[in-house]
C-alpha cells in the first residue's frame, strides 16, 4: 500500500487529493495549518484509519523541524506540495512592496524546498519515488501576456526553478519529479469562475501522477497532461 503525502488538505484541491487517494486505497498522510479551518479533514481523519492528518504550517522554520520528527522513518512514496497561497490580488505595479512580497515567495517558493530536503529520507525508502508539487501556469513567463500579478507570479516562476533543480539533482537516485498547473478550478483560491472543479482537476493530475517516469521527471504539465512553456 503506497503512502501519499499532502501538504496544504483541509480544503479545496488539497482535499480533494486526499479524498482521491483513500478512495483508491492509499495510505494518506494530510497536513494542515489550523484547527479551525480543517474540520472536515478532521473529522474524515477520524473516519478514516488509512489517513492521518498532522499540523504544519510550512511558513514556520520550526513547524517544518517538528513535522519531519513526526514523520520518524516512515517512507513516503508520493509526496504532493500543495500548500501555498496567492497573496495580494491587487500587486499590480507601483503597489508592490517587500512586506507583501516576501510571505508569499516563502510560502510558495522556499518552504517547498525546505520541506522536500527535511523529508528526502522518507522519500528514499520508498520505491517509487514522486515528488508533485502544484504550481500555476501564472509562473510561466512564456505564457505571461497579461502582466500585474508580480507576487503570485514570481512565486511560481521561483518555484518552478527549484523544482526543475531538484529533478536535475536527484535524478541519479531515481527521484520523479513534475510541477502540475491544477487549471482554474473553482475553489477559495481561484474563485466561483473557475473553469473546471476539483474533481475534474484532481482526477486529471493524478493520471499525470499515475505516468510520470523518469524520462518525463522535471516537466511542467497541464492537469490533462499536456506540457507547459517555462
Amino acid at each position: 500500500m503506497e503512502t501519499v503525502l499532502v501538504t496544504g488538505a483541509n480544503r479545496g484541491i488539497g482535499l480533494g487529493f486526499v479524498k482521491y487517494y483513500l478512495d483508491r486505497g492509499n495510505r494518506v498522510i494530510a497536513t494542515y495549518r489550523d484547527t479551525q479551518s480543517s474540520t472536515e479533514l478532521i473529522q474524515m481523519t477520524k473516519d478514516h484509519d488509512r489517513l492521518e492528518s498532522l499540523a504544519l504550517d510550512v511558513s514556520s522554520e520550526g513547524s517544518l523541524v517538528d513535522f519531519r520528527n513526526q514523520l520518524g522513518n516512515r517512507p513516503i512514496d508520493i509526496f504532493i506540495n500543495n500548500a501555498g497561497v496567492y497573496g495580494p490580488r491587487n500587486s499590480t505595479f507601483d503597489n508592490v512592496d517587500e512586506k507583501n512580497w516576501v510571505p508569499v515567495l516563502q510560502v510558495n517558493a522556499i518552504a517547498p524546498l525546505i520541506l522536500t530536503q527535511l523529508i528526502i529520507e522518507n522519500l528514499r525508502q520508498s520505491s517509487v519515488k514522486k515528488l508533485v508539487y502544484i504550481t500555476s501556469k501564472m509562473g510561466s513567463i512564456n505564457d505571461n501576456k497579461g502582466g500585474g500579478s508580480y507576487v503570485y507570479r514570481s512565486s511560481k516562476a521561483a518555484l518552478n526553478a527549484v523544482v526543475k533543480s531538484i529533478s536535475v539533482d536527484l535524478a541519479d537516485e531515481g527521484m520523479r519529479v513534475a510541477l502540475l498547473h491544477p487549471g482554474w478550478v473553482r475553489t477559495d483560491m481561484g474563485g466561483p469562475n473557475g473553469l473546471i472543479d476539483i474533481k475534474t482537476s484532481v482526477t486529471g493530475m493524478t493520471k499525470v501522477i499515475d505516468g510520470l517516469e523518469q524520462t518525463s521527471s522535471g516537466g511542467f504539465y497541464n492537469y490533462d497532461g499536456a506540457e507547459i512553456p517555462w
